[in-house]
């Protein structure tokens, strides 16, 4: 049996995106496919694998559905983030042929990022719902006619041939993950750059929303995301997900916390981690 410490969980079929990312950042364990992020939350909760791989957004396509309302209450903590590279290929049975080709299957995020080959083979582009799942499909049929775009990854799982390598129409299309655990493991204030990742609710009154994020202003504090969405049903009641630069216990992002518990009705940590490179290279850029 698989040891479930050296277990990483993700959502999706073998050869995802997601399943890549696993095998990136942690060569060392085995992945575990889920059907849902709940799925993925779960089997680290009940002790089946000790890490969640969850992608939280694309350069591409934006955020991921649902996500942000999900993490709150999957009872995990975000431990790391890593950005992968997305690099489509367009898949075939053995001894298909670009050229022959009448549909291409794949999940309808990477189907929109392909658009430009599939109009100039022009070909029906069939929606599904993880690119891993499609690759099994069309593997499955055996029929040379049928393609889908998916991973490398998914085609050596699957006995499928890259057909077109790197066929994505925008060079920078990069997925950001989330590694999550069961219990926080939070870095020293001193041990380099780091995030802080966390939910809020601000009172139903004028300016609240300003009020609680001004001390994040005032205290020189950089906040690289800020996304809203409604809870419990009520248009009046939206809770925030909010990242930002630096550590609790440093003394800036110490006092914008406060002031942000000031005038919030709630605010919970959901986790500090260290900055990814990818994140500093593009700072560097900058």
């Amino acid at each position: 049996m698989t040891d479930p410490t050296r277990t990483i969980a993700f959502q999706g079929a073998l050869g995802a995106y997601s399943d890549l990312a696993c095998r990136v950042v942690r060569p060392e364990m085995t992945t575990l496919p889920c059907r849902s992020f709940e799925d993925a939350f779960s089997a680290v909760r009940d002790g089946r694998a000790a890490l969640a791989m969850i992608p939280i957004e694309n350069s591409v396509a934006g955020r991921v559905a649902d996500i942000h309302h999900l993490l709150p209450d999957s009872g995990l903590h975000i431990i790391g983030e890593h950005y992968q590279r997305i690099n489509h290929h367009l898949l075939g049975v053995p001894g298909a042929r670009a050229e022959a080709l009448t549909h291409v299957h794949s999940h309808i995020h990477a189907l929109n990022q392909c658009r430009n080959l599939i109009r100039t083979l022009g070909i029906e582009a069939v929606v599904h719902v993880d690119t891993a799942g499609a690759a099994a499909e069309v593997a499955a049929r055996n029929d040379p006619t049928q393609a889908v775009i998916a991973s490398e990854l998914a085609g050596a799982t699957y006995g499928l041939v890259s057909l077109r390598a790197n066929i994505e129409d925008a060079e920078h299309n990069t997925t950001r993950f989330l590694i999550m655990a069961r219990e926080a493991i939070v870095p020293h204030p001193k041990s380099g750059p780091t995030m802080t990742s966390f939910v809020f609710r601000v009172r139903n009154v004028p300016a609240a929303l300003y009020k609680a994020l001004g001390g994040f202003a005032t205290n020189g504090v950089n906040m690289t995301k800020l996304e809203s969405y409604l809870v419990g049903g009520r248009f009046n009641a939206a809770q925030f997900y909010a990242e930002v630069e630096g550590h609790p216990e440093h003394h800036n992002v110490r006092l914008a916390m406060e002031e942000l518990a000031f005038f919030s009705r709630e605010v919970r940590l959901l986790g500090t981690y260290p900055q990814h490179s990818y994140r500093l290279e593009q700072i560097d850029e900058d």
